[in-house]
């Protein structure tokens, strides 16, 4: 369970992770050696898991997103989503309950290369299925969790 202060420190760092501990003090209330000690300890429990910038796909030249789902068979499931997840196009892979085993999101270059990553997928030996949904507009997508 986190505190309150843990919660100060964490939503300045979703803001700007750039920020100095003396501006997150400051804008805490917080005293500097307290975001210090504390932001360490969220690091350490793993609650921090790293620093990132957030990335506009287009502008590196991925302009199309989509939505896969996939069926994936003879229990194969963990070992074939790993497989997937080390394209770099795939930005998360989920094993999901319902219809489907696993969905994928991916941003692919174009209809092209998109075509290209789905039949490398469906060659895939465990693979029976797949359904792509082609991303029309993002209404959200921000990878920071909110406290």
């Amino acid at each position: 369970m986190s505190s309150e202060s843990e919660r100060k420190i964490v939503s300045c760092l979703n803001q700007n992770a750039r920020k100095s501990y003396r501006e997150i003090a400051r804008e805490t209330g917080i005293s500097v050696p307290a975001v210090i000690q504390t932001i360490r300890k969220l690091e350490e429990a793993g609650a921090i898991r790293g620093y990132v910038p957030l990335l506009n796909p287009e502008y590196f030249g991925f302009g199309l997103m989509a939505v896969i789902v996939l069926r994936i068979s003879q229990g194969k499931l963990l070992e074939t989503q790993k497989k997937i997840a080390e394209d770099r196009r795939v930005m998360a892979v989920f094993d999901v309950t319902g219809d489907w085993d696993s969905v994928l999101i991916g941003c692919f270059a174009d209809r092209q290369d998109l075509n290209q990553f789905i039949k490398k997928v469906l060659s895939l030996k465990y693979i029976d299925r797949t359904v792509t949904q082609l991303v029309l507009n993002v209404v959200k997508n921000d990878p920071r969790f909110p406290v």
